[in-house]
């Protein structure tokens, strides 16, 4: 089974990615398009998750919109953010809205050709889990997540800058 860092360690990858889902959805955890999800939301959220042995979560490119999950975030356990390519930095600014716009409290995962380097300002902007598309020594890229002891700006993760949090 394929691995994943999710909230810093290193576990299995229980979710399925599909491109273009046809007809039924398999078994298990899946990850569908947005583009899917927007044509097949009311039967998704009804009767097919009903018979559905498994979570749906949605996986957004990174020129898809996150305002147009706004409606159902309550119903994703899981939304991932396609990178194409490691310097597109659209998905940061996906995962900020999500987080403190809209207030989401399911995972945040990466996906795609994002680096190592990269990780601790992902989960600065609010992502939770991470899906490297190469293989990677999984235990080594947890260490990048605290490469800083602290950051001096707001971010998902903190609400208040260095500099109010120093007053005495």
């Amino acid at each position: 089974m394929r691995k994943m860092l999710s909230h810093g360690i290193v576990t299995d990858d229980n979710w399925t990615l599909l491109d273009q889902p046809e007809g039924n959805l398999p078994s298990g955890n899946v990850l569908v398009p947005l583009s899917y999800w927007l044509q097949h939301r009311d039967d998704l959220a009804q009767k097919d998750l009903a018979q559905h042995n498994g979570s749906i979560g949605v996986w957004l490119d990174s020129h898809e919109e996150v305002e147009a999950l706004a409606a159902d975030l309550e119903k994703l356990p899981v939304i991932a953010i396609n990178f194409p390519k490691f310097v597109d930095g659209r998905g940061f600014s996906s995962a900020r809205l999500l987080r403190d716009r809209y207030a989401y409290q399911g995972e945040v995962r990466a996906i795609g050709q994002f680096i190592r380097d990269q990780l601790f300002l992902l989960q600065r902007c609010g992502f939770s889990q991470f899906s490297f598309a190469d293989d990677l020594d999984l235990e080594a890229a947890a260490q990048s997540l605290n490469d800083f002891s602290d950051g001096y700006q707001t971010a998902a993760d903190q609400a208040q800058p260095l500099f109010k949090r120093l007053r005495v």
